[in-house]
């Protein structure tokens, strides 16, 4: 059985930085896409970042506009964890944010849409305060 578990979320200001973990089980996800969404509050779940399956690189990263340069995604060396480093936090930051897995797929080495993804995490709190 896949799970995802999410860590890391807590109180930051706004300028600081913070560094969420996902550790996976269940799988080999060295051949996984995963990403990171994020849901703030009377909003839609959105798109952060994601990186695709490690082809001995760690994989190939990609971001949203709103992150790009602030936000880095990475694996770990075991490849069962994902990283999300966030700079320069922003309120507008403040939301749950969930990690994701998808199964490689050569037609979609890069998901970045909620139904693209077939395992979530359950989520973890940033609140960026002003």
């Amino acid at each position: 059985q896949v799970q995802l578990v999410e860590s890391g979320g807590g109180l930051v200001q706004a300028g600081g930085s913070r560094r969420l973990s996902c550790t996976a089980s269940g799988r080999t996800f060295s051949s996984y896409a995963m990403g990171w969404f994020r849901q703030a509050p009377r909003k839609e779940r959105e798109f952060v970042a994601g990186i695709s399956r490690s082809g001995g690189n760690g994989g190939t990263s990609y971001y949203a506009d709103s992150v790009k340069g602030r936000f880095t995604i990475s694996r770990g060396n075991a490849m069962n964890t994902v990283y999300l480093q966030m700079n320069s936090l922003e309120p507008e930051d403040t939301a749950v944010y969930y990690c994701a897995a998808r199964p490689y797929d050569p037609w979609r080495t890069a998901p970045s849409t909620e139904n693209e993804y077939n395992y979530w995490g359950q989520g973890t709190q940033v609140t960026v305060s002003s």
